[in-house]
C-alpha cells in the first residue's frame, strides 16, 4: 500500500499531509527538494491517524514560517502529541476555502474515511482532489498512476480497501452515500490524488 504526501507548488506553497515518523528522514528530504523550509506557508492535514502527521511536529519546527490547517476536533483528538502552538494552527472545516496567495483551496471531505476530523483538499487551479484515505488500494509492486494496475485488481482494490478504513460503508443507505460521491463529481477534478493511492489521472477520474 502506498504512502504518499503531496505539495501544491502555489505562492504559498502548501505541504499535504506528513507521513509516518518511521520515513522521516526520506520524507524530509523529499518535501525539501520540492520547496526550501522557509518557503512553505501552509501544512494541510487530512486527519488525524499517524500516517498523516507522523512528521508534522518535525517539519513544522523545520519551516518557521508555515501554518498548520487542521480543524478543532483534530486538534483535540491529537492532545499532547501536536507540539505545534495555537498562534501557528489555523482550524478549516469542510466546505471552507483556503487563500494560498494565487488560488484559494476548498476543503471537502471524501466519500470514504476512518476519522470523524477527515477532509480532502481540491485545488482548482491544477484540478488535483486530495482524497486522503479514500479511493486506495493495495498494490502488487509500486506504480505512479492506476492506469498500471490490471482494471479488475484495482476495482476489488479499491472496494477491499473500503471495507478496511470504512467498514460502516455496509451499512449505508445507497441513495444517501451517493451524494458523497456526487458532491466529489461535482468539483469537476481531473487528477486524484490520495495517502494511498497511486496518482489517478484524468482517463480513470
Amino acid at each position: 500500500v502506498p504512502l504518499n504526501s503531496m505539495v501544491i507548488r502555489s505562492a504559498e506553497p502548501v505541504v499535504v499531509d506528513t507521513g509516518m515518523a518511521d520515513n522521516r528522514e526520506q520524507f524530509l528530504a523529499d518535501v525539501f527538494s520540492i520547496v526550501e523550509p522557509e518557503d512553505i506557508r501552509w501544512v494541510f492535514i487530512s486527519h488525524d491517524d499517524i500516517d498523516h502527521t507522523g512528521n508534522l511536529n518535525a517539519l513544522m519546527e523545520l519551516a518557521p514560517n508555515a501554518t498548520v490547517i487542521l480543524n478543532w476536533f483534530m486538534q483535540e483528538r491529537m492532545g499532547a502529541t501536536l507540539e505545534v502552538s495555537p498562534m501557528r494552527q489555523r482550524w478549516v472545516g469542510d466546505g471552507e476555502r483556503i487563500d494560498v496567495g494565487d488560488r484559494a483551496l476548498l476543503a471537502v471531505r471524501p466519500p470514504i474515511y476512518d476519522s470523524p476530523t477527515t477532509r480532502g483538499l481540491f485545488d482548482p487551479t491544477t484540478g488535483v482532489y486530495w482524497a486522503s484515505d479514500s479511493f486506495a488500494t493495495p498494490m502488487l509492486s509500486p506504480v505512479r498512476n492506476v492506469a498500471e494496475i490490471d482494471p479488475g485488481m484495482w476495482n476489488e482494490g479499491m472496494a477491499t480497501f473500503n471495507q478496511y478504513v470504512s467498514p460502516w460503508i455496509t451499512m449505508t443507505d445507497d441513495r444517501k452515500f451517493q451524494a458523497t460521491v456526487d458532491r466529489i463529481e461535482a468539483l469537476g477534478a481531473s487528477y486524484f490524488a490520495g495517502c494511498h493511492t497511486p496518482v489517478i489521472g484524468r482517463s480513470h477520474v
